[in-house]
């Protein structure tokens, strides 16, 4: 089959992994953990849990992808994404802010702040990196409220591993345990975006209460 790179789908996770492979998924994972309005609409849960599946699962329905290859970029991906996403967050992640027109956008950075707030630094930091949505703009704001460079640091790489090797682990747990689980990717992918939207819908159910 032959495929072209400018014509893979950005918010598809199986597409990116067929396309780029392991580079797919330090990309992504670099993007979604801070970049704002680019990483806002990337692919984070549903790109690492099918990565794990297709390292344990083999090439039968799609690339057979190195396991540590996948961890290291998941890895790399998910730490300086979230740095990067601290220093936009510092030096002008107000002004970007402000600008934006995205409703998804503000709410998410309104929730990210109200973490931080509630909960405080080390444990919004490691909450927020496995809410979707929340986890971009949380290391921008992070900057924005002028949390202690080293406090961010720790409980962000903390966060980041957490998350990140959690998640291709379970991926790989789960393509060696059920034989040919490789060939309904599309299930497993819709059941990581139910789960992953459940913090989301249950959140504003309990502001209302």
């Amino acid at each position: 089959m032959t495929w072209l790179p400018l014509a893979v789908d950005p918010t598809s996770g199986s597409a990116l992994l067929a396309g780029f492979g392991a580079l797919a998924v330090l990309v992504v994972t670099f993007a979604e953990s801070g970049l704002l309005v680019v990483g806002f609409f990337l692919p984070g849960d549903t790109l690492l849990l099918p990565a794990g599946v297709l390292c344990a699962a083999g090439n039968g329905s799609g690339p057979h992808l190195s396991l540590w290859q996948v961890m290291l970029c998941a890895a790399v991906g998910a730490v300086v994404g979230a740095q990067v996403g601290f220093l936009i967050g510092r030096h002008g992640g107000r002004t970007a802010l402000a600008r934006t027109r995205s409703k998804r956008l503000r709410s998410a950075a309104a929730r990210g702040e109200e973490l931080l707030r509630r909960y405080g630094y080390r444990k919004a930091i490691v909450l927020g990196r496995f809410v979707p949505l929340v986890r971009t703009v949380l290391s921008p704001m992070a900057g924005i409220l002028d949390v202690p460079t080293r406090t961010f640091t720790v409980w962000q790489i903390v966060a980041g591993l957490l998350w990140s090797q959690s998640l291709v682990l379970a991926g790989y747990w789960l393509g060696a345990a059920v034989p040919g689980i490789d060939h309904y990717l599309w299930l497993l992918i819709g059941a990581v975006v139910v789960l992953s939207i459940l913090p989301l819908l249950i959140h504003p159910r309990r502001d209302s209460r």
